[in-house]
């Protein structure tokens, strides 16, 4: 564990301090949580199938609240078209999308957007799961369609782009 983070465990929650806040889970029964010298031990409750296929992911999803809590997480995302961009309104990101109104979008309390460039949006939060989420949502808005590649999308994510149909060269129905 790095140095100004607390883990307790009481039961199944586990609670997590750290400089940027704390989170708290809930953690299946088939594991078993131990903190010991600055180490945080997730085991399995017995050898059932169950327990071992549990085990990584609830060593994961810990290590994802200690880096959480340290670090914070962020996910970038990219505006394409022409007159699709983004704009800061307080905390909520006002988005213009291509339809006939902007939309307004509000992120949940513990997430904070930024907007460096008019066509990028940064996610950023100390939950992996919901800076993920609120990403996601922000790209269903208006998620990248294949014929043009306009859209809001991940930072680096590839679109795979379509051919037109009028470019078939008369092949196919309607020639």
């Amino acid at each position: 564990m790095p140095e100004k983070v607390e883990v307790s465990v009481d039961g199944r929650t586990v609670r997590v301090k750290g400089p940027n806040g704390e989170l708290e889970r809930d953690l299946h029964p088939a594991v078993t949580v131990e903190v010991a010298d600055g180490q945080v031990s997730v085991k399995p409750a017995d050898e059932s199938r169950e327990s071992r296929a549990l085990w990584g992911l609830s060593r994961t999803l810990v290590a994802n609240m200690v880096e959480g809590v340290s670090q914070g997480f962020a996910k970038e995302l990219e505006i394409v078209g022409v007159g699709y961009r983004a704009e800061l309104q307080g905390k909520a990101v006002k988005l213009s999308l291509g339809f006939s109104r902007p939309i307004t979008y509000q992120p949940p309390e513990s997430i904070t957007l930024e907007v460096p460039s008019p066509q990028a949006v940064v996610v950023r939060g100390i939950d992996k799961e919901l800076v993920g989420q609120t990403a996601a949502e922000i790209r269903l808005l208006r998620p990248p369609e294949p014929y043009k590649g306009k859209g809001v999308r991940y930072k680096n994510e590839r679109v795979r782009r379509k051919v037109r149909k009028g470019a078939l060269g008369g092949i196919g129905p309607g020639a």
